[in-house]
């Protein structure tokens, strides 16, 4: 089986959020699969997903929600990401979301098939966001880098809690996941070790309420010798120009989560949490 590159799956990374409609709280199910077209009309694909997400699950996935990803819904965005242009045969990538499960933060990542992005990956960059709650599973039926699951994980959030997170903490969460992608694909540094990178240089930027472009090159430098990952200067750049935009929408953050803690604060007239059929 061919491998997806980068240029064919970060093209639905906004399209996955565009597609999921609003109404999902309350009412709705918070439980939704994101299928790329391709994927779904095979049926071979679609029961390898399935099968991926039952057996991670233990879900009944006819009672889940199913939204299907196009081409033609990606080719409206491609050409600001990519300026490729994509048919039916390449939207591959999926993701199943359960909001029900909201003890901690959760990603399963099916291993032999999501080449690139890893759990711990998608972990730090919807934490960045201030997503903190829920289990995430992200498979595909081909080899594929992993990329296209993120903006349809974080718009399930949105509708389930009616709050929506800021365009500039997407971008960041976009940036972030896009950069380490293309930085595995063209080195030889293994997804792990780059994610704990920058898990680490996160961590200490954050500590230190550091916006420095040069201060965070030189935190980065630092990380690759204690941790022993060889990147080049053109990849410590860009990482660094990730984390900055990260660090820089932490104002944004804030906002995002008190908003979402206010409505899982609230009750209906009936003294009960609006959100409790959704999130507990």
């Amino acid at each position: 089986m061919r491998k997806i590159t980068i240029g064919m799956v970060i093209l639905s990374i906004i399209i996955i959020g565009m597609v999921i409609p609003a109404g999902f709280s309350g009412q709705a199910n918070p439980v939704v699969i994101t299928y790329g077209e391709t994927t779904h009309a095979n049926t071979n694909y679609k029961s390898d997903v399935d099968s991926f997400f039952k057996s991670q699950s233990n879900l009944d996935l006819n009672n889940a929600d199913e939204k299907i990803i196009t081409a033609n819904e990606v080719n409206k965005i491609s050409s600001g990401i990519t300026g490729r242009n994509y048919d039916s045969s390449e939207v591959f990538s999926s993701a199943l979301v359960n909001l029900n499960d909201n003890d901690n933060l959760e990603v399963s990542v099916d291993k032999s098939k999501i080449t690139t992005i890893t759990g711990d990956m998608y972990l730090s960059a919807l934490k960045s966001s201030g997503i903190t709650n829920g289990h995430v599973y992200v498979t595909s039926p081909v080899e594929a880098t992993g990329e296209s699951a993120l903006a349809g994980i974080m718009n399930c959030y949105e509708e389930a809690t009616n709050v929506e997170i800021p365009e500039t903490v997407k971008e960041a969460a976009n940036k972030e996941i896009y950069t380490q992608a293309e930085i595995v694909e063209s080195s030889n540094v293994s997804s792990d070790n780059l994610s704990k990178l920058v898990n680490d240089v996160k961590e200490t930027v954050k500590q230190e309420n550091v916006t420095d472009h040069q201060t965070i090159v030189n935190i980065i430098q630092n990380y690759t010798v204690v941790n022993n990952v060889n990147i080049t200067n053109s990849d410590i750049e860009n990482l660094a120009n990730s984390i900055e935009q990260t660090q820089n929408v932490q104002g944004d953050v804030n906002t995002y989560e008190n908003k979402v803690t206010d409505v899982l604060n609230s009750t209906d007239d009936s003294g009960n949490n609006i959100l409790s059929g959704i999130f507990g």
